[in-house]
């Protein structure tokens, strides 16, 4: 019995010693996502939109009572969308130039930023999304407006270093919702 434990170490050894050697592919930590389901938020500043179910949404005081601020945190993602409603009056052209310098701002980090329009005549609902690709702070923004009264902004921002080959299968997960939030967005 010892004779035969004795040489399968040594066969063991002298087999793991060969010159063959053959490197592991590089591993990565599995991320599970939450499946895509929504609530609806209603917010006292004049719009309401659906919001992933497992996000949680932080309301955050404000002076004026005819804007509003507001967080969608997605802790499990450690990331956070932030938001900010005003109300339009003869600011209409300044809230748009501040909303694409908000984004602009991040352009030089990054390796592209990609614009994507949003129009919808029945809900009244106009803006733009943008796609800021590589290493910059904030990979997603975009603005909603009726251009009459209401106007809404938010940024996406993770938790951490920006690094776009890890945070990828999440940011394509969060850019979903995303599109879902601004997409069912109603003024009142």
């Amino acid at each position: 019995m010892r004779y035969t434990v004795l040489l399968t170490f040594i066969a063991l050894f002298f087999a793991g010693c060969s010159d063959d050697f053959t490197p592991k592919p590089r591993g990565f930590f599995r991320i599970d996502l939450p499946e895509h389901s929504y609530r609806k938020l209603d917010l006292k500043c004049g719009a309401s939109m659906d919001v992933p179910s497992y996000a949680r949404v932080e309301l955050r005081d404000s002076v004026r009572t005819d804007t509003c601020w507001f967080n969608v945190s997605f802790p499990r993602l450690n990331a956070k969308l932030y938001f900010t409603y005003l109300p339009v009056g003869n600011n209409f052209e300044t809230l748009v130039e501040e909303s694409y310098g908000f984004a602009a701002k991040h352009e030089m980090k990054a390796s592209g930023m990609k614009r994507t329009q949003f129009t919808d005549d029945e809900n009244r609902l106009y803006g733009i999304l943008y796609d800021i690709e590589g290493e910059a702070a904030s990979q997603v923004q975009f603005f909603l407006t009726d251009s009459t009264n209401h106007f809404l902004r938010a940024s996406l921002y993770f938790n951490h270093k920006p690094n776009p080959d890890s945070i990828a299968p999440v940011l394509a997960f969060l850019r979903q919702d995303i599109l879902h939030m601004a997409e069912s967005v109603r003024w009142r």
